[in-house]
């Protein structure tokens, strides 16, 4: 095995490894590597996003929330674990409020009526209850575009549906793994 280091005739350069480049330098000092030496699993960047404006809806259909984050992959085998945390209010009149998260148009829940979470009232003769709502999903975006995921949510039937209280910190959290 013989590693060596490419002197550079400018400002920029790069490490070798039996002849092949294992790390370059750019002109503005950027290293960059082959994704064949970062390991499949490891922690490449977290981004996240937090909101304390609530958001109220009656649609049956999902409706956004400001509870969003951006993150913009650097390879295209990365996957993006989303975690969210926040709370929902139910009225017994809704029944259930389902919580989903889009990556951009796309429900990662799986289409209109799919949700990655539902809550339910425990007593349905209680008007208002606040329940905590957490999610996780692993998402590959195959993509090294600038990717945005938005929590969004709906009720069954009738009734207010509430997300992200005003006095708690939502967050939305996208950690990038190495694919």
């Amino acid at each position: 095995m013989t590693v060596s280091v490419k002197a550079p005739t400018s400002t920029t350069g790069s490490i070798q490894l039996n002849g092949s480049d294992v790390l370059t330098i750019d002109s503005s000092g950027n290293v960059t590597a082959p994704n064949k030496l970062i390991s499949t699993g490891h922690v490449l960047q977290v981004v996240q996003g937090s909101t304390n404006t609530q958001v109220n809806t009656t649609s049956t259909s999902y409706v956004s929330t400001s509870l969003t984050a951006s993150i913009t992959p650097s390879s295209t085998t990365s996957k993006i674990l989303v975690n969210v945390s926040s709370s929902t209010i139910i009225t017994n009149t809704a029944k259930i409020v389902y919580s989903t998260i889009y990556r951009g148009a796309t429900n990662l829940g799986g289409g209109n009526q799919s949700a990655l979470n539902l809550t339910r009232p425990d007593n349905a003769a209680n008007a208002w209850q606040w329940v905590p709502l957490t999610m996780n999903y692993l998402d590959s975006p195959s993509t090294t575009s600038s990717t945005t995921y938005t929590l969004y949510f709906k009720v069954q039937t009738g009734g207010s549906g509430y997300v992200c209280h005003p006095d708690m910190l939502s967050t939305i959290t996208l950690i990038e793994v190495a694919g």
